[in-house]
């Protein structure tokens, strides 16, 4: 499954680096003390859970479902060729917003035992069915009949509400069970270790669209009604319940084979089958790419990608038909922008890896859903970059997901990427960027330090050994072990088992012609440094490089205790020395002050290597949120950037300024810090100008949108002026915009516009036929900052203009937009909790509104006030992001108290004597 959005949204996530002086020990544990005094400091107890009894399992689920489109129910038929392993007289299985009308059991060769009880337990969304005899050991079929309803909250079988190119709202039946969700289509043994073969048929109108996770064997007329047909599929593979899905609707579609002679299908809404066209080619060059990879052959006849309208995650990786958002696979040549061509690769890339890893091979239980998401989540890295080596993929990884994990790790309430998984409630709350990012990075640094020849052999002995069966994380580091000889899995070990990372700090001292290093690690919070008695150790994979040859380690060491000292040879006195090259090692590292110095004209002169200096500049902004070190210095050091070429880089760059921009508007002096942008950014907006120039490229295009953008939203008098100009063009239809200026061009007059450039932003959104343009308004409504505006774009947020899933976005991004917006979307959340719990509620999206809303607040009694509206308004899936967000408004309200004032001086002093470049 991918995540739910495509844009890196501020984030405001602090981690903090351990310092080796203990200067800074009593004020972290003075945060400490006020963490356990709110109640943050731990998760609240699990809810007891059993799995299911094991005396009765599935081997083939044969399914009869026949949705009704117009009552938004459905009725199914359920014969499972079931095994009785102990005598029972009672069958427990998986069933939520199901009610059984009958159920029996056909012992093979003998007589149908009727069910006498059918006794739902609610909670655990389980159902005993009780029998009047005993069940004995051996093989027979299990028969329910049953009716559900489809819902209208993007999990289980669901609605999904389209308009038809003439303009009538219509709606489609479609499904989403990962995690726990099947049980809500058919009573089942709903488990990920309980694998099963799957015979679908679905009762259709003929004039709609069947999909199943196979191919149709038979399509015929329905006897009882002569505008219906029952359309069945082929047996699948033994594969997990959550991964069947089917889909019910309109919808076109491109195709091709792939080269390896699988038939690719792109659907996509009617009248949009153009649209389709890139991830078509997409899908098309990875499937014999994951083939090459693994030396595995994909295995079904045939794979379907369906745009679904209304849709909570990214994508999610059904067997041979997969479904995405409409904005996670559709592209509009003229429309679309160059980051959405992007997103696109890469969910493709995540969801088709997943086929193999996840789908052939699954794993055992939740506790190992991060070996899954993590896998992918690495791998549509490699995907992307061997499809579009000009996207520079794997430098816009360390900023999207390696930085970001970073960020929500060094939390008190973070936790590891292998985690204990009972209930299901338990589970969507793992769908966050520790299993995905932290997991993806420590994948990729441990590809490193195995190397890509016995990686992919590693691989392949794992895929071929597991196959159709479950595994666990350490049956993978046992294959890879075997493959390359390393230690893997006492070296991983100490990254899945244990929450957080550390960090490396590193002196140096020229003897004679060499360069001793001593190195010390301890664990990374960002709360300060690490009070505990026993620190936690991590064996660290480490890379050092020096200026004699920036892109090539010079030693590769592995750090397997808290400190060692290490010499390297033949290293000149002016030449200097970085750790982490390539910023793969899944660590932090603190330098003395003189190794900093020698390294950071590295920045201006671009000698460094573009992921080199984002690490670099990410480490110290990271340093300066903990307290280690000021602010200023951050940015004085932001200051020598002012030659950057690199999209990433400034990308980072950004995130960083957003971060420090949200913070500082809890002071009087914000807009002093959008000068400091204005300032920044000023020298590359000038160089880039408004339109493309000949032989640009795609990363040339992302640069321009994010410049233009943050000059736009600081109020740049000459970009703003454009953007004034060419938005009026736009909208008149004298010259439209191109695609990648829209965000840019709307977020800037928003900004700094009035009710009438809102009204002109919502008709726009009314307009607009692209489900990406709708989202791209919806993203950046919230920078209006009158408070009467304010709220109507929240209760525009919650209308029947915006998807479910879309809302979420909207009220983040009047959350993110202003302080007063922070405020306003927070009471408006409390206002409407009933209805926004009601929608989203046992999903991740509920964690995201939360986060997205709260965490932007600096003042110590806002935790408190958090806290205190999610205990009476409980919100189990969301727990620990409430525990996270809490935590990071006393960190934030540490770091305003701590640096404001120094901050506010150092921009004055700029401001009186402008620095010369």
């Amino acid at each position: 499954m991918a995540s739910a959005t495509m844009d890196c949204s501020p984030t405001f996530c602090f981690p903090g680096f351990w310092n080796p002086f203990t200067i800074f020990r009593s004020r972290s544990s003075r945060r400490r003390r006020r963490l356990h005094s709110l109640g943050l400091a731990a998760m609240p107890e699990k809810r007891p859970f059993e799995r299911l009894p094991a005396d009765v399992s599935p081997i083939n689920y044969s399914l009869c479902l026949k949705p009704d489109l117009l009552d938004f129910t459905f009725e199914g038929k359920l014969e499972a060729s079931a095994q009785v392993r102990q005598a029972t007289n009672q069958i427990v299985m998986n069933c939520a917003d199901i009610d059984i009308i009958t159920a029996s059991y056909v012992p093979e060769g003998d007589e149908e035992i009727h069910a006498t009880g059918f006794n739902y337990q609610n909670e655990d969304e389980k159902v005993t069915l009780s029998f009047p005899s005993t069940l004995q050991p051996g093989t027979g079929t299990l028969k329910i009949d049953f009716v559900g309803e489809l819902n209208d909250k993007m999990k289980g079988f669901y609605r999904s509400k389209y308009t038809t190119p003439s303009g009538e709202v219509r709606y489609a039946a479609v499904t989403q069970f990962e995690a726990t969700d099947a049980r809500r289509a058919f009573p089942c043994w709903d488990e990920p270790a309980i694998k099963a073969t799957f015979d679908i048929s679905l009762v259709v109108p003929k004039d709609r669209v069947a999909l199943s996770n196979m191919n149709v064997i038979d399509r015929k007329p329905y006897p009882d009604d002569e505008n219906v047909v029952e359309v069945k599929f082929a047996r699948t593979p033994v594969m997990s319940t959550y991964l069947v899905a089917f889909v019910v609707g309109e919808y076109d579609f491109v195709e091709t084979r792939s080269k390896d002679g699988v038939c690719v299908r792109v659907y996509t809404p009617v009248g949009k089958a153009e649209q389709g066209k890139f991830a078509l080619e997409v899908a098309a060059k990875t499937l014999p790419f994951y083939k090459d990879y693994f030396n595995v052959p994909y295995p079904l006849p045939k794979i379907d990608l369906i745009a679904i309208a209304d849709f909570a995650a990214g994508a999610m990786e059904n067997w041979g038909l997969v479904t995405y958002r409409e904005t996670a696979l559709l592209i509009d040549p003229k429309n679309s922008c160059s980051s959405s061509r992007q997103w696109v690769a890469l969910v493709v890339g995540h969801e088709l890896a997943h086929q193999w890893f996840g789908n052939l091979v699954t794993m055992e239980w939740w506790t190992h859903l991060w070996l899954n998401e993590g896998f992918a989540s690495w791998i549509e890295y490699l995907c992307v970059d061997h499809c579009f080596p000009e996207y520079d993929i794997w430098t816009q990884f360390v900023s999207a997901d390696y930085t970001r994990a970073q960020e929500l790790d060094a939390l008190d309430n973070s936790h590891p990427i292998e985690v204990s998984v009972g209930h299901p409630s338990e589970v969507d709350e793992i769908f966050d960027a520790i299993s995905y990012s932290k997991g993806a990075s420590v994948i990729r640094m441990l590809h490193d330090y195995i190397g890509d020849k016995d990686f992919k052999k590693g691989m392949n002995m794992y895929l071929t050994k597991f196959q159709q069966k479950n595994a666990a994380t350490e049956d993978l580091w046992e294959s890879l072990e075997n493959a390359s000889g390393k230690p893997i899995a006492a070296v991983m070990n100490t990254w899945t088992k244990q929450m957080g990372f550390p960090l490396i700090y590193v002196e140096a001292e020229q003897v004679e012609d060499d360069r001793l290093l001593r190195l010390s690690q301890k664990k990374f919070c960002a709360s300060g440094p690490y009070v505990g008695e026993d620190c936690p150790q991590w064996m660290v994979p480490i890379t050092i490089s020096t200026s004699e040859d920036s892109s090539h380690a010079k030693m590769k060491i592995l750090m397997d205790k808290p400190e060692m000292n290490v010499v390297l040879k033949d290293v000149k006195p002016d030449q200097w020395v970085k750790l982490n090259l390539g910023t793969v090692g899944f660590y932090r590292t603190q330098y003395s002050s003189a190794m900093l110095e020698s390294l950071l004209p590295g920045i201006r002169d671009l000698s460094l290597p573009p992921v080199d200096r984002l690490g670099l500049q990410n480490d110290l902004f990271s340093l300066a949120r903990a307290g280690i070190i000021s602010t200023v210095e951050v940015l004085k050091v932001m200051e020598a950037f002012v030659n950057e070429p690199n999209y990433t880089v400034w990308s980072d760059l950004s995130c960083n300024l957003g971060i420090l921009s949200t913070l500082l508007s809890h002071t009087d002096f914000y807009e002093e810090i959008q000068e400091f942008v204005k300032d920044v950014f000023s020298p590359i907006g000038e160089r880039l100008g408004w339109d493309p120039r000949p032989g640009e490229g795609h990363l040339d295009a992302l640069l321009r949108g994010l410049v233009l953008g943050k000059l736009g939203k600081a109020g740049h008098k000459a970009t703003l002026e454009e953007a004034r100009r060419r938005f009026k063009d736009h909208v008149e239809g004298k010259q439209i915009l191109s695609a990648d200026l829209r965000s840019p061009v709307y977020l800037t007059v928003l900004k700094h516009g009035d009710g009438t450039t809102l009204d002109i932003m919502l008709k726009l959104h009314k307009q607009a036929d692209m489900q990406e343009e709708k989202n791209r308004i919806e993203r950046v409504l919230g920078a209006t900052l009158s408070p009467e505006l304010i709220q109507k774009v929240l209760t525009f947020a919650l209308s029947e203009e915006v998807r479910p899933q879309d809302t979420v976005s909207v009220i983040g991004g009047v959350a993110g937009g202003s302080k007063h917006g922070r405020k306003a979307a927070w009471k408006f959340i409390k206002d409407n909790w009933e209805e926004l719990y009601n929608r989203y509620q046992g999903g991740f999206l509920i964690s995201r509104l939360i986060k997205l809303s709260v965490e932007g607040f600096a003042v110590d009694k806002m935790a408190g006030e958090v806290k205190a509206f999610f205990e009476s308004h409980p919100a189990p899936s969301a727990e620990r992001t409430i525990q996270q967000c809490c935590e990071n408004i006393l960190l934030n309200a540490a770091w305003l108290k701590r640096d404001a004032e120094s901050i506010h001086q150092y921009l004055l002093q700029r401001k009186a004597s402008p620095p010369t470049a």
